[in-house]
């Protein structure tokens, strides 16, 4: 179901932990390494960017109604280029009810070669709370700067182009080891799901797409 849908048939305060990655809507041409070309087809990928934006907001706002007090929200984003201009998630992080607690990097190594500007090659992960007195164990002991050595994504052999790593949310849930349910209401491949299985938790995941709803099944019980 639509993730809007799905977060409003959840009760207040009911989420330990939300790890996700919404689309980034990235239009409908997309730039990798020197190349141009026309975005896939999974998402409508396109909107106007303050529809976008609105739309975020929407769904991070649902995401703090059911999160727990003491709840963490781990938010995967990026910086985008438009027409020349730099757009950061936080026009519409800081406009939400959620405090900003920490900003992550990812050195994804992801390509764009444009000679115009220094290669963006980086994504961001936001650590958001209710209570800025909420707190982590970083058992993991790492700095706030992940590589692909650290977190390498992992294909699903073309059927899905935009799972994140395992070991992102591995170590993610590490760090929170009480927590009990995680929530991915952009849950795609099914990627936040199947590690919360594997590490024991329970967990939630939403998706609109039919087929990747069945993928994410077919991954989870074959693990």
């Amino acid at each position: 179901m639509d993730c809007l849908e799905g977060l409003k048939g959840l009760e207040d305060n009911s989420v330990d932990l939300i790890i996700t990655s919404p689309p980034y809507n990235l239009g409908k041409k997309h730039h990798t390494g020197n190349n141009r070309f026309e975005s896939y087809n999974e998402y409508d990928d396109n909107m106007p960017e303050d529809i976008y934006q609105k739309w975020q907001l929407e769904v991070l706002n649902e995401c703090f109604r059911v999160l727990k007090q003491q709840g963490s929200m781990w938010y995967n984003h990026k910086n985008r280029i438009s027409k020349g201009v730099q757009i950061s998630p936080y026009e519409w992080l800081i406009l939400s009810k959620f405090i900003v607690k920490q900003e992550v990097v990812w050195f994804n190594r992801s390509q764009n070669f444009d000679k115009i500007r220094f290669y963006p090659m980086t994504e961001r992960v936001y650590w958001l709370v209710k209570d800025s007195k909420t707190k982590m164990f970083n058992i993991i002991n790492h700095h706030d700067v992940f590589d692909t050595k650290d977190w390498k994504p992992k294909g699903t052999k073309g059927e899905f182009k935009r799972a994140y790593p395992e070991k992102m949310v591995e170590d993610i849930i590490s760090c929170f080891k009480e927590s009990d349910l995680i929530l991915d209401p952009f849950s795609g491949s099914g990627t936040t799901c199947l590690v919360a299985k594997r590490m024991g938790k329970k967990y939630i995941g939403f998706e609109l797409n039919l087929d990747y709803c069945k993928l994410s099944e077919k991954k989870i019980n074959e693990q």
